[in-house]
């Protein structure tokens, strides 16, 4: 894959041909730079390269800015998230000091894309290959923006990244097609993302390159790099991250960080490493715990799911599937319930409640879940969900024992808490007058009751209330079943599903108000709400 070290005729030679090529390459345009600084060797490695080739430029050539940029997904291992912090901020102090056109920035998604806004908000299940939401918002669309906003500024960027080819085999292989398309020297154009090109310096490195750069070449922003290193070991399983004196010897260099959330993998080994390689990091376990608690994996984890999950579609419609092990369709499980909900937020604020209480003063103030996201959450559970229960302050306190800060998310809520306790217990399944005409309760009519009261609060005060009755309609089709078994049913039938023939493998989507020739075809994934 990389071919052996990049540095067989020398350090010093190849150093100093980089360092050639990326002040010619800076010089050629005046098109600004992005360079993607993860805090990890790689980047470190790149922004070390640029920063001493500047360094060497009169500083009547240094003309055009360099912009550092790294994603915080707001759910980061919170030691590498403290790590990359810290060395923005000194990345930025560094570049002024020195006069240097390096400006640093961190980026983080808008609150209507965080993890836990997606997740206890809007009730998206835990990411999964079939459905995962996560990379897109909390990774790529905050550095796209930027890069766009750079591009449509200047009319064009250079994108410059860390990636070698000897990091996997698939990476070689779309760097060497990439490299097939170069419209400059060292320079290919990026697929998604009009008028940026593509430079990667280091793409022939070797991961011991990489390591013996950093450990040979001084930082010149002032972070440690044998500290980094040190990050790396702690996260390696085995605790090394040893002297490499030939091909045969192990490097620390694979090791991976990411988010501490991520059911993406089997399990978080590098939290996992440096909990069990330092003391001083047990602090991290109730992470790696919450964590464990979002995964599906396991009969018992995956029969968990099911239970939180609805089996009712975010949109309210239906959706079969046919497993591979049976002959009889299912229902695709849609977000998690109001309680499953409700559940994560307040194993959320007491995690974050037990991390500030065991961990080192530098964590005394995390907060896992911050202001605008519980009023985000809130806002969706009050306004889009209908939840008129406003659950959000309650769960807060018992959590944190402190009053909830934030501001009322709706003045005139139709119900208070006990009038909506009473409802709730005369909507209880089976409750009924002595009338054999008027049904007794089922499942959902609490939800039912509650949710059309609220739609028409929403319209009452509207001077136009266009609308209102298709809100109604789209209310009442949602909760029109008699439990999980009575849609189920219905959505067979409604499919046209015949148990004598042969079952249909596609996912047909249903909605209990549309035509029975107009059902939905849904070739999604079965995760994909």
């Amino acid at each position: 894959m990389g071919g052996g070290s990049a540095f067989d005729g020398g350090m010093s030679g190849e150093l100093a041909a980089l360092r050639t090529e990326i002040c010619t390459l800076y010089k050629d345009d005046a098109v600004p730079w992005v360079i993607g600084y993860s805090g990890g060797k790689d980047s470190t490695a790149i922004l070390q390269l640029v920063w001493r080739a500047l360094e060497k430029l009169p500083a009547a050539e240094r003309t055009k800015p360099v912009h550092v940029i790294s994603t915080d997904t707001l759910v980061e291992n919170p030691v590498v998230a403290a790590w990359v912090s810290g060395s923005l901020k000194k990345i930025g102090d560094a570049a002024r000091e020195q006069g240097l056109p390096i400006q640093s920035h961190r980026l983080t998604p808008p609150v209507e894309d965080t993890f836990w806004v997606n997740l206890i908000g809007r009730g998206y299940p835990a990411p999964r290959n079939k459905f995962r939401w996560c990379t897109n918002r909390l990774k790529i669309q905050p550095s796209n923006n930027f890069i766009r906003d750079v591009v449509r500024e200047n009319g064009e960027a250079i994108l410059v990244l860390g990636t070698r080819r000897a990091e996997s085999q698939a990476r070689a292989r779309n760097m060497a097609k990439h490299a097939e398309n170069a419209v400059r020297d060292r320079l290919s154009p990026n697929v998604t993302l009009p008028n940026c090109l593509i430079y990667t310096p280091i793409e022939r490195w070797a991961n011991d390159d990489v390591w013996a750069f950093l450990t040979r070449e001084g930082n010149p922003w002032g972070q440690d790099n044998h500290a980094l290193m040190g990050m790396y070991r702690g996260a390696s399983e085995d605790g090394e991250c040893p002297l490499v004196v030939d091909k045969t010897t192990p490097s620390c260099g694979n090791s991976r960080f990411g988010c501490y959330v991520c059911t993406l993998v089997d399990q978080d080994r590098s939290m996992a490493a440096m909990i069990q390689n330092d003391a001083e990091k047990e602090w991290m376990e109730p992470l790696l715990a919450l964590r464990d608690e979002l995964d599906f994996r396991g009969d018992e984890k995956r029969a968990t799911e099911k239970k939180n999950r609805d089996y009712r579609r975010l949109s309210g419609n239906l959706t079969l599937y046919h497993p591979g092990d049976s002959d009889e369709s299912q229902l695709v499980r849609g977000p998690y319930t109001q309680e499953a909900r409700a559940n994560w937020l307040r194993r959320v604020l007491e995690t974050q409640q037990i991390v500030r209480e065991i961990g080192p003063p530098a964590v005394a103030e995390t907060e896992l879940l911050t202001l605008p996201e519980l009023q985000e959450i809130r806002r969706l559970w009050v306004v889009e969900k209908h939840e008129i229960e406003d659950l959000v302050p309650q769960i807060y306190e018992e959590a944190i024992g402190e009053a909830y800060p934030g501001p009322p998310i709706d003045e005139d809520l139709v119900f208070d808490a006990e009038a909506l306790a009473m409802l709730r217990e005369e909507s209880q399944p089976g409750v009924g007058g002595d009338d054999p005409a008027v049904p007794a309760a089922g499942p959902l009519t609490f939800e039912l009751a509650r949710n059309l009261l609220d739609v028409e609060r929403r319209f009452r005060t509207k001077a136009n209330r266009r609308g209102l009755y298709k809100a109604l309609e789209k209310t009442v089709e949602k909760c029109f079943y008699d439990g999980e078994d009575d849609a189920l049913d219905r959505a067979r039938q409604r499919s046209g599903e015949d148990e004598q023939e042969p079952p249909k493998k596609e996912l047909v989507q249903i909605s209990l108000l549309q035509p029975i020739n107009d059902a939905e075809q849904n070739a999604e994934a079965v995760d994909a709400d």
